[in-house]
């Protein structure tokens, strides 16, 4: 039995916005591209990697094993086993405690583990249509939503969720906010000063006419977010 892992190296792709500049990526896509960046930087080939373990929430649609169609975008072969983990927010980390599980149990040496989303990509779908309807308007669901932002239990959206809990808390609203405004905020300066350069791997956007473009910045930062502009959200 191992004693320990030891996490060598990690990478990310910039994070895009809802239809943003990564919208024609698939969480698998964007997940290769960061796989394959952290074996570079770490000098690990891909012939070396024994197991994959891949978060993602957002799965109808994606095809078997998202996991599995990273492995294979960042060139590690199709006999490497790979597990998709959804453990909704928490997916991602899990993957790593289970790599650490893996790796402590003497199972194996060499894991890559990690998240991977593409809101953009994640489909609606029509509930009871094998049955079909014969008469009025049928509900389309946004998987985005009912798998991802609801709360299937109390079947309320995760935002009313968390006021709730908060409330209970005492963690106001304008806590929040000022809590939120100020994530934004440090975020737009730590990325002005290269902060996350070093983390980040470019991708490389295809265009209809000339040469790729490469995204590098991460889109959903708004650097004039302040709590009072949040607090007329409703």
């Amino acid at each position: 039995m191992s004693s320990g892992s030891v996490i060598v190296a990690g990478a990310r792709t910039p994070m895009g916005r809802l239809l943003g500049s990564l919208k024609d990526f698939t969480a698998a896509q964007l997940g290769g591209i960061a796989i394959k960046g952290a074996l570079e930087r770490a000098g690990v080939a891909p012939e070396q990697v024994q197991y994959v373990i891949m978060g993602q929430v957002l799965q109808a649609g994606a095809g078997q094993i998202p996991a599995r169609q990273a492995a294979l975008e960042a060139g590690i072969g199709f006999d490497v086993p790979a597990l998709t983990i959804n453990k909704v927010c928490l997916s991602g980390l899990d993957a790593i405690a289970l790599a650490d599980q893996l790796i402590r149990a003497g199972e194996v040496d060499v894991v890559v583990a990690g998240g991977q989303e593409s809101m953009t990509n994640a489909p609606h779908y029509l509930p009871k249509s094998r049955e079909g309807y014969k008469y009025g308007a049928v509900e389309v669901l946004d998987s985005m939503a009912y798998d991802g932002l609801t709360d299937i239990v109390q079947k309320i959206p995760m935002g009313e969720a968390t006021d709730k809990g908060n409330a209970k808390r005492g963690i106001t609203r304008e806590a929040q906010d000022e809590f939120a405004a100020r994530s934004h905020q440090r975020a737009a300066l730590a990325q002005k000063n290269g902060v996350f350069a070093e983390e980040i791997v470019k991708v490389r956007i295809p265009q209809r006419k000339g040469d790729p473009i490469e995204f590098a910045d991460d889109e959903g930062i708004r650097a004039d977010t302040t709590a009072q502009t949040l607090g007329k959200l409703r």
